[in-house]
């Protein structure tokens, strides 16, 4: 028997797969945000910080590069509201993204830092700046020029990881796919577009964290 391949449905149900995929680009956008915001502070307290503080960054660090993105997820999502924290599933899904995205990105920006030779260091305490202004005002963009690249692909890792969210009924793009098939029960088809949509979204999210950092980097790169 022959299959037939239909893409017919995509006429009713696009609107669902376009939803699926403007919650996906939010999930991102606002987990890449925080979530390069947290592993910036991570990186300052583990290589700069306060010595107390760097044990907890440490242990927080180590807990979530160990352990699977969807236990996180399903700790945030089932296991805090038994401490009273509710919330609803994108605001786990928005929580586990940021979380995560802060421990490794923290680790690849702490080796941006590490990289920065000594003297930029004195430089800035010879100015009179304490250790976090000379890491605001000299250290911090040249960290974020070296491993940027490194800081970028993991930013499309974790935006297609967030397909597991679905898994707490978060109706992002993998939702609306599984939804979708099981209606129409088109499951070749249903995957192969959603395949496409999540192709063109980390193509797109990798040329706008390229023009992020030619911006970002221009001004060092002039002279």
């Amino acid at each position: 028997m022959t299959y037939r391949f239909d893409f017919s449905w995509l006429l009713t149900y696009w609107p669902v797969l376009v939803k699926g995929a403007a919650i996906t680009v939010q999930l991102i956008l606002v987990g890449a945000l925080l979530g390069v915001a947290l592993g910036i502070a991570c990186a300052w307290v583990r290589s700069l910080g306060p010595r107390w503080l760097r044990p907890v960054a440490g242990a927080y660090v180590e807990l979530i590069r160990n352990t699977p993105f969807l236990i996180q997820l399903f700790f945030i999502f089932f296991g805090l509201p038994s401490l009273g924290v509710q919330m609803s599933e994108l605001q786990a899904a928005n929580l586990a993204m940021i979380v995560n995205l802060g421990a490794y990105s923290g680790e690849i920006i702490r080796a941006g830092i590490e990289a920065t030779p000594r003297g930029q260091f004195e430089a800035g305490a010879s100015l009179a700046m304490t250790r976090f202004e000379t890491f605001r005002h000299v250290v911090l963009l040249p960290a974020l020029q070296r491993i940027w690249p490194a800081l970028s692909s993991q930013v499309v890792i974790v935006m297609l990881g967030s397909a597991v969210v679905s898994q707490i009924a978060a109706e992002d793009l993998t939702f609306s796919a599984n939804f979708i098939q099981s209606r129409t029960f088109r499951a070749f088809e249903t995957y192969f577009v959603s395949t496409a949509f999540y192709l063109a979204l980390a193509l797109a999210l990798r040329q706008a964290l390229r023009g992020v950092g030619n911006a970002l980097f221009a001004r060092r790169a002039a002279p």
